[in-house]
């Protein structure tokens, strides 16, 4: 089970209280952790990456042990820390303005 760190606005949407865990068969990549999350909350499809491109949306980040992924391709294999569930999976809504 991968472990996933939503911001605030998507646990409201998907109406979970903290962080959730998705089961996701083969490698754990960040698209198959994304396609697995969207699997089971269909609401989050087109919030967290495109509907039809799949990139990720702007101003959302991923990161996992310390690192930022946001930039990795989506099949690069994960951390195996993240993998174990030792450590989360995090998607965090980038802060812009001044």
């Amino acid at each position: 089970m991968i472990l996933v760190v939503l911001p605030a606005h998507l646990r409201t949407l998907a109406q979970v209280s903290g962080d959730v865990q998705v089961e996701v068969p083969g490698r754990a990549t960040q698209r198959s952790v994304l396609d697995a999350l969207e699997s089971r909350y269909p609401m989050l499809r087109g919030t967290i990456r495109d509907q039809v491109t799949l990139e990720r949306r702007p101003f959302l980040r991923f990161f996992a042990c310390e690192e930022d992924l946001s930039f990795d391709s989506p099949d690069a294999p994960l951390p195996d820390a993240v993998v174990s569930g030792a450590e989360p999976f995090f998607i965090i809504g980038a802060i812009a303005g001044g």
